[in-house]
């Protein structure tokens, strides 16, 4: 009898093992597919302008999902990073342009970021406002002030050195990673454990405002301008790309290869929509569609 049971547990182990390899890299998996597709399918996809153009847009859609991972993570989301990626473009352009530095413009941007996430935090931990509704609050208000900012038009950038580079975080090695999962998970089982919720929700909006602030500080770099109608629908491309990854809605469910994923097929998906000058209505109606596949997904998962 012994026996018996020790060659049955590595057959039912299997169907755990498998379930779980697919979670975690069918979708990466499913991007370098897309990848090679457009390659062998797509003229001038491999060449260097658009490899470039590639790059770029990845690094700044992935700086910003890797922190709305950790805001999905914990069971909440933010909608105000796409304007607070254009207010801090606006803001750095302008405190550069106006004292002749790139650290002072920079900090700037940053400290921006870091406040408006401060406040998503606060508002959303401590007076338990509904992320929806205080990040939906605070998208329309750091949008006007970016248009306020800039007086309603760019504002140029002249300083070369003005660039920063692309960083993440590593969701399992931390003590933070593990109590935004534990936050995402079951929030009473996470009190219960000694995890300060509140503080721990008020440290992922603030990091996440910060690093908003950094992808808009890279992409005024690149457009070497402010610009405060940019990044408008951007908060729904980072969603989009974690939860397509695999991040899950409900929370507790989510790694850094998931948004890697996630942010990979989008952008290459939007770059061949591009080479193939498909017309923009219906890239819409394709981005819509690749968000409604993922929650879908993310639903079926779930049950």
């Amino acid at each position: 009898m012994m026996t018996t049971q020790n060659e049955t547990l590595p057959t039912e182990r299997k169907p755990l093992d498998m379930r779980r390899f697919l979670d975690d890299w069918v979708m990466l998996l499913a991007a370098i597919g897309i990848f090679v597709a457009c390659t062998l399918l797509i003229d001038n996809f491999l060449s260097p302008l658009n490899m470039r153009g590639l790059g770029l847009a990845i690094s700044t859609t992935g700086i910003a999902a890797c922190t709305m991972l950790y805001c999905l993570a914990s069971g909440h989301f933010d909608l105000s990073v796409g304007s607070v990626i254009a207010c801090a473009g606006v803001v750095a352009a302008v405190v550069m342009r106006d004292t002749n530095s790139v650290f002072l413009g920079v900090s700037a941007a940053l400290v921006m970021g870091l406040i408006v996430g401060l406040i998503n935090g606060i508002v959303i931990a401590k007076l338990r406002v509904n992320a929806l509704i205080t990040t939906l609050a605070t998208m329309q208000i750091v949008r006007g002030l970016a248009y306020i900012f800039a007086n309603g038009k760019a504002v140029g950038v002249s300083q070369e050195s003005f660039c920063f580079l692309f960083f993440g975080w590593l969701l399992n090695y931390t003590t933070y990673g593990r109590n935004t999962m534990a936050i995402g998970g079951n929030q009473e089982a996470a009190l219960l454990a000694g995890v300060n919720v509140d503080r721990t929700k008020i440290i992922i909006f603030a990091v996440h405002g910060l690093i908003g602030a950094l992808a808009g500080v890279i992409l005024a770099s690149r457009m070497t301008s402010g610009q405060p109608m940019i990044g408008q629908g951007f908060e729904l491309t980072v969603i989009s790309a974690c939860v397509l990854g695999g991040v899950s809605l409900s929370g507790g469910i989510g790694m850094i290869r998931h948004v890697i994923a996630g942010v990979l097929i989008l952008a290459i998906i939007e770059n061949a929509m591009n080479l193939k000058n498909i017309d923009t209505f219906y890239q819409y109606v394709i981005r819509g569609s690749i968000l409604l596949l993922a929650v879908v997904i993310d639903r079926l998962k779930q049950r």
